[in-house]
């Protein structure tokens, strides 16, 4: 068993998957398996010669490749749900299909993850066609001086401001104004879902993404949601540099109308009532006796 799988959702994106499989053959830390769930229409990229030709290759350098025609379309949390389902690693790392990666990307992630301890690490995604775009009023990071620890969010109490750091070219920008020479972790409010590092255990006790039954099929911020709580309960942060890079593909959600932190306040409640067991189940639990 890998000591990470690397999790990416896919979906009418052949040439961003070929990119992102591309990134996994150039990371200097090798031990990770790969799955894929394609949910796309039709021929399926997964079908094509590059894609082929990268998944051989993967495989030829000794990662197992699993790949899933995960048809059915039930939004964002159903499929990342459905993917760590089919992770046994200690380590998850959801992927998505739009993003390059710098060779020592997952090395870093690792070792912060290892040695924090905490619930996630996440890098984010910059867009480079912002690299002229120079915003300092958006670059007011909070490092972690200490060891990444919980943060009590609740609805009414969120550092939404943090967010900002992550826009744009922001990550680049400030790896130049601080001149970094080492690793250094920042207080998140989230990262977003592109590339982050999860403790799988860690995970799966706040309910992985278990309520996506609750929402629409059309909606976003599933990985906000699932960030939120884990910071919570066990803490998580992002890193810097990032070495990730957004392909400025067209999104495949248009329509954001539902997000999926309108659950937040009612996940919190079911969680502090049942801290020690998944969220799915502690509910189900509750609704038997009742």
């Amino acid at each position: 068993m890998p000591t990470v799988d690397v999790l990416i959702p896919t979906y009418r994106r052949q040439t961003g998957l070929a990119v992102v499989l591309t990134s996994l053959l150039g990371q200097t830390y090798s031990d990770f398996d790969v799955v894929i769930a394609d949910q796309t229409e039709g021929c399926s990229p997964l079908e094509s010669a590059e894609i082929q030709t990268l998944i051989r290759a993967l495989r030829w350098r000794g990662h197992h490749v699993s790949l899933h025609a995960h048809r059915r379309r039930n939004g964002l949390a159903e499929q990342r749900h459905f993917l760590l389902e089919q992770s046994r690693a200690q380590y998850v790392h959801f992927l998505d299909d739009d993003v390059l990666l710098d060779p020592p990307v997952l090395s870093r992630m690792l070792g912060v993850l290892k040695s924090e301890g905490c619930g996630f690490v996440g890098c984010a995604a910059t867009g480079l066609e912002y690299l002229h775009d120079v915003r300092p009023q958006q670059q007011n990071i909070e490092m972690w001086e200490g060891p990444v620890h919980p943060e009590p969010f609740n609805p009414s109490a969120l550092p939404w401001e943090r967010h900002l750091v992550n826009n744009a070219a922001n990550p680049l920008h400030l790896e130049q104004r601080l001149e970094l020479g080492e690793v250094v972790r920042y207080k998140v409010v989230w990262v977003g879902g592109a590339n982050v590092l999860y403790d799988g255990e860690k995970l799966r006790s706040i309910g992985g993404f278990s309520w996506w039954d609750r929402l629409p099929r059309e909606h976003a911020g599933e990985e906000v949601v699932a960030q939120f709580l884990l910071i919570r309960k066990y803490g998580g942060c992002g890193i810097l540099p990032s070495g990730t890079y957004h392909l400025g593909l067209p999104t495949n959600v248009p329509d954001r109308q539902r997000n999926a932190i309108d659950l937040f306040g009612e996940l919190i409640e079911e969680f502090d009532a049942y801290p020690t067991r998944p969220v799915k189940r502690a509910v189900a639990e509750a609704m038997q006796r009742k």
